[in-house]
Parts: structure tokens; sequence; C-alpha cells
């Protein structure tokens, strides 16, 4: 998500961090380089000499010339003006729904809205969860234009673990009435209701959606926007909201090769806000989008309150608890290691990871570095797998014919057994260290 700008910007900034004083000039060539930077991030021409625009008269106002550190001063301003382009003022804390709700789902066809559901019904159940409650969901569907567009929801329901329901009626706005007249009489918290989308947007859909909104009365109406038609995406909300006014947005497939030119535009376009944003095609593959941290992660200083928070959502107290524990006593063996490989698997690829750390962005982490650590760590699982439960809680007596034993069985080399252990002992001397300087 935004790495194609956060690529930009750490360029643009490493050459600024740092200086004694900064000129006319280079903060000129800074400045272009920034709206060349969102224009080829496909942010529209207008929006793009606004932001800029905003730069200049702060960079004026605040005397970033006579700064005493007139880079990161700089820097400052572009992050302060990030935060009110992508909305962060509106965004102080998490969204929820009220209990309960009609969410009416809009969107075109191919935009990932009937996924979405899915995702959305689950990231409600998981927040639910910690606060140690449980959600009566409901969805349903009035998309009877795409072949198995209902059936494809009643899937999703059954996998995510909550309710689905079939109308009688294949009449769009029949069906609607219906729909939340069961949810109601079934006392259901929050009822999930999957809109027919077109390949683009005409007047018949419209009309439909309207119909449908005056039946339902939907206490939110959500759109779904497919971040990958970039510009084009903007025209589409503009086109919804002035027929079916919606609450706020969630942009799917941000884990593409999207330049996230619509994300960035989105808030400051419509005055409305991002919700949440699709990072995958699983259901847990859903974020709630916080400018802030997006702000952050775009000019390369990480989002560790967002990784922090999906180990806490993904590991189990109780691995946490035992990983530390042999990380304070020192005494770390090889079972340690193999769940310690595990746990940061539960936080998704390596490559994902990355993009959560402060600088990684400018510390050129070639695509190549990163799939030969992920062949790494598969390899390291193998191994630790091929030991016996004595090897693995005492590496101390693997000899040479041991290795080797070791080494067939994972189908590796004996040299591939050794970086192992020479990494596993590197573990253990920075847990020696962190003990000594009193990080546990």
């Amino acid at each position: 998500m935004f790495d194609f700008l956060s690529q930009k910007f750490s360029d643009i900034f490493s050459r600024l961090t740092g200086k004694g004083y900064l000129s006319e000039d280079n903060i000129q060539d800074a400045i272009q380089k920034v709206k060349d930077a969102l224009i080829e991030a496909d942010v529209p021409y207008n929006i793009v000499e606004e932001f800029i625009g905003s730069i200049k008269r702060e960079i004026v106002g605040k005397k970033v010339f006579k700064a005493l550190k007139p880079g990161e001063q700089f820097i400052k301003v572009v992050h302060e003006k990030l935060l009110n382009f992508l909305g962060a003022e509106a965004s102080s804390s998490q969204f929820s729904f009220q209990i309960p709700s009609t969410v009416m789902v809009l969107g075109l066809q191919g935009s990932g809205k009937t996924t979405t559901i899915g995702k959305l019904a689950y990231f409600v159940q998981q927040q639910a969860k910690k606060r140690g409650k449980s959600r009566k969901i409901l969805l349903a569907s009035v998309d009877f234009y795409r072949p198995a567009a209902v059936d494809q929801l009643e899937v999703l329901a059954g996998q995510v673990g909550v309710d689905f329901y079939r109308a009688q009626s294949t009449d769009p706005v029949v069906a609607a009435k219906e729909i939340v007249t069961y949810a109601k009489n079934n006392m259901f918290e929050l009822t999930f209701l999957d809109t027919a989308g077109r390949l683009h947007v005409d007047n018949d859909m419209l009309l439909e959606l309207r119909d449908i909104e005056s039946h339902a009365k939907p206490k939110y109406k959500v759109l779904v926007l497919d971040s990958m038609t970039g510009q084009e995406s903007l025209n589409v909300a503009q086109a919804f909201d002035q027929c079916v006014p919606f609450n706020f947005a969630v942009l799917t497939k941000m884990d593409s090769d999207t330049r996230s030119g619509a994300a960035f535009a989105f808030r400051y376009s419509l005055k409305k806000p991002i919700n949440f944003v699709g990072v995958g095609e699983k259901v847990e593959d859903f974020e709630a989008f916080r400018p802030k941290r997006v702000a952050d992660r775009i000019l390369g200083m990480g989002d560790m309150l967002s990784l922090i928070e999906k180990a806490e959502e993904k590991i189990k107290k109780s691995e946490q608890e035992s990983l530390y524990n042999s990380f304070a006593t020192g005494k770390m063996n090889l079972q340690d290691f193999a769940n310690q490989i595990d746990m940061v698997g539960k936080l998704g690829s390596l490559s994902r990871i990355l993009k959560y750390m402060p600088n990684m962005t400018g510390a050129k982490i070639s695509p190549d570095m990163v799939e030969k650590g992920e062949k790494e760590v598969k390899k390291f699982k193998a191994i630790i797998s091929s030991m016996t439960p004595k090897e693995r809680f005492f590496p101390s007596v693997l000899d040479g014919s041991r290795k080797k034993r070791v080494a067939i069985g994972a189908g590796v080399r004996v040299e591939d057994v050794n970086i192992l252990l020479q990494r596993f002992e590197q573990s253990k001397q920075y847990a020696k260290l962190f003990k000594k300087f009193g990080r546990f």
C-alpha cells in the first residue's frame, strides 16, 4: 500500500535530511519532484496543484530556510499536508458500526464488493472478540444480475461464520424489504446488504439503488472502489454520491501494483473518509485506514503500531509469553527458534512486514534479497522439523552424523544446517544483549 509514493518520497527526502542549510533552488527542486511523484501516482492534476500550493505557503510561513534542521523541517511540512489531504482530522478514533444497523454496500461490478462484505463481517467479529463479545450478523444480497452473486455471498458467510438469508423475491426492491424485515424479526445486530453493480455507472442502476435505499432505510451506505482504476474511481464515487450519498468508502486491491492516486485524492476531492482498505484476497486481508499511519509509511517512518496490533491479533498471548520467557532467561533452544519463525510467519510475508518498519523504503532491499530471506526461513523450518525432540531442545548434541541425517531428512545440504545453527547462536547473543541492557 502506497509503496510507489513511499519509494519516490524516500528518494527525494534522503537528499535533504541532515543538510545544514537549504537554498531556494534545492527546495524548489524537491517541491517539483514531489509534484512529479504525485502526478506519476495518478493523482488528479488540480489536486496536485492544491497540495503543492499548500506546501509552498507553509514553507514561507514557517521560514524553513532559517530552521535549525531545514531538511527535517521541510519533511515535517509535507507530513502535515499529507495528514490534511488524507483526512486525519476526522479519524481520531477507530470506526465502529452502531448496533443495530443495516449496511447497504454499493459499487461497480468487479470492484470486490461482495468479497468486501465478507471482510467487513469478519472485521466486526474480530473487533467484538477483542472486547469479549460476539455479534449477530446477517449477510444478504439483492444482486440478481450477476450470475452466482448470491451464491458467492452465501459461501462467504459460511467461511466467516455468520448467517445468510436468501430472499424469496427476485425483484431487488421487494427483496430488500423482505431482508430487512427478516433481520428485524430475528434480532440481527448488523445486516450487510449486497447490491447489484454494473461494469460502469448507468442511470438504471442508480435509480434502482435509490429505490432500495428508500425501502431498506440503511443506517450506513458504504461505497467499494477498485483502487486500480485510478482517477476514474473518483468519477465513479462522485456519480454514486450524487444519487445515493454514501457515508464512507472501502478501497480494494491496495496490495496490487496500484499507484494509490485515488486514495491520496479521495478525502480532499469528495470530503468523505476512506475507512477501510483491502490488502489481499483472504477475509483477514483487511485493514482500518488510519491517515496518520499511512502518512508515516509514505514518508518512510514505518507503522510499528499497526504491526504490533497485527501481532496481538494473530499471535496468542500464551505464545508471546513463552517466547518472552525464553528470551528473558537466556535459555533459548531450537524449538523456541522454530516458534519464533512461526510467529513471524503469522504476520505475513517478509516483504509485507518490512513495509511496516521505519526507514526500510530507502534501505534499498531488493526483491531478490527478500526472496532469498523467505527461502532461507522455509529451509530453517524444514531443518528443525527433521530433528528429534532431543536435538531441538539440546542443539549441542548435533555432531557431524546427526547433521547429515537432518540434512537428508530436510532435503538440504549440511552447510544449510550449519547456517541455521549460526543464526540460532546469533539470536541467543542478541537475547543476552537485551537482557544486559535491561530490555527484559
